[in-house]
């Protein structure tokens, strides 16, 4: 399938997606997600904090929107996406904790600038923004911002979609006819781009509680 034709299923079968009622979500209390959430900036508040074997950067989530991070942990919960810290983590927490612990770190999604997308875009590129934006901003919340976010950890998870360590049917579709030099110029584009994903600050006003 060509890459125009990849691009107009993915654009169809997005908007089905984005179109279709899910389980409803609790509203999240930032205040009660501060609290829980101590345990995640063990990892994702140090900056290039590493996971290992194997080792690649954890991921950047300030910036993220909370439908995103709450469908992130979900999955981790569920076992959709194979982890076993995350999986511990996101077993003992319930619907309410999810939901609080997303409003905390989705505080201030990011937003596109409007501006030209940073460096040059790799063929591959035409597919991705259909969800998740050509400067790696998020089209929707329920997906997840490309934009500044560590390569090696991009890389990764397109890697784990691929072997079918997340599952997610749009990804799935996507990353099978990915080669590894089209995962690693993706990677690197999206880390490319500005404004980007920060790591979440241990103490700042951005995120306290309000």
């Amino acid at each position: 399938m060509s890459l125009a034709s990849r691009f107009a299923a993915v654009v169809a079968l997005s908007a089905i997606v984005s179109g279709t009622a899910g389980p409803a979500r609790a509203d999240g209390n930032v205040a009660r997600g501060k609290d829980l959430a101590y345990t995640c900036l063990g990892c994702h508040g140090v900056k290039d904090y590493k996971n290992v074997y194997p080792t690649y950067s954890v991921p950047k989530l300030a910036g993220q929107s909370p439908a995103y991070i709450t469908a992130a942990l979900l999955g981790y919960r569920s076992g959709d996406r194979s982890h076993g810290t995350m999986h511990a983590h996101a077993a003992s927490l319930s619907d309410q904790d999810i939901a609080d612990v997303a409003a905390y770190l989705g505080a201030e999604p990011l937003k596109a600038s409007g501006k030209p997308p940073a460096a040059s875009a790799p063929e591959a590129v035409q597919v991705c923004v259909a969800c998740h934006g050509g400067d790696g901003v998020a089209v929707l919340p329920d997906y997840p911002s490309l934009a500044g976010q560590h390569a090696d950890y991009l890389a990764r998870a397109l890697e784990e979609y691929k072997k079918g360590a997340r599952k997610n049917p749009i990804m799935a579709g996507f990353v099978a006819t990915l080669s590894e030099a089209d995962i690693e110029a993706l990677a690197d584009y999206f880390s490319r781009q500005s404004p980007g994903l920060e790591t979440v600050a241990r103490r700042t006003s951005r995120f306290s509680a309000r």
